[in-house]
């Protein structure tokens, strides 16, 4: 029986150009060590602990994969990019360092403000809009009408709570609060239990009514100027009121 080679024939996969790749390119220019692309071992480590593996048919390394190979148009046409939560779980995870949030986070800001998230976009006008920097528009008065008929119940109604302490704009305090917009406009009382914990504790804290908002879409929507102008914001009310420590809750 005599043996015959069977030679098989390449699979086209289709062109791949990572060395023209107009993205790839700005991203090795940008990152340290060009992103560490080519350190990607395929492991898998960084989709195991992804919460936002499988949407849209999109996980942490295929995503690096197409970017590595240079495949700009999937890369920056796939709302992936704006599912991923920036929670760096993935970089944790990752034997060799890859910092993948920062590259999705070049993947957003490669996108045209019009086409980027609708909820994103308007949470961080919100907070540009306003002194509170609150993604939900909420001002200064709202915060502080809330935040003291919130204290007040407590201190009539729960046994043990009279002398609760939940203070706004009080200078030389240690702590600088922040609070996420939604609780104190949708659940106040959810804002309760971290007040009792500090002053268990005898901590030292206050409030503003100016940059309280623990939020920054503006962030999440890769808009590095109004991302810097909504934290300046709130750095100068820490300032203002002298406090040492700025505790922000997200």
């Amino acid at each position: 029986m005599s043996e015959t080679a069977v030679v098989s024939e390449p699979i086209a996969a289709g062109p791949v150009h990572p060395t023209t790749s107009r993205f790839l390119s700005q991203v090795k220019e940008l990152l340290p060590e060009g992103g560490n692309l080519s350190m990607c071992l395929t492991c898998g480590a960084c989709t195991a602990g992804c919460p936002a593996s499988g949407l849209e048919d999109m996980d942490p390394r295929k995503f690096l994969r197409l970017l590595a190979l240079g495949l700009d148009e999937e890369i920056l046409s796939t709302p992936w990019v704006w599912m991923c939560t920036m929670c760096r779980r993935c970089v944790y995870a990752c034997p060799m360092g890859v910092d993948i949030p920062q590259l999705v986070f070049y993947c957003r800001q490669a996108w045209p403000r019009e086409n980027r998230p609708k909820g994103i976009v308007g949470s961080c006008d919100h907070a540009l809009n306003k002194e509170t920097n609150s993604a939900m528009g909420a001002s200064s008065d709202d915060f502080e009408f809330v935040v003291r008929d919130v204290l007040e119940e407590v201190r009539d109604t729960q046994p043990g709570q009279e002398n609760l302490e939940a203070s706004i704009n009080r200078k030389g305090a240690y702590y600088f609060l922040n609070q996420n917009s939604r609780e104190p406009m949708t659940e106040p009382d959810e804002m309760v239990p971290l007040w009792k914990i500090l002053n268990l504790v005898g901590a030292d804290w206050t409030y503003s009514t100016v940059g309280w908002a623990a939020e920054n879409y503006c962030m999440f929507l890769a808009d590095d100027q109004a991302w810097e102008a909504v934290v300046r914001n709130k750095a100068k009310a820490v300032e203002d009121l002298e406090c040492k420590v700025w505790l922000n809750t997200e």
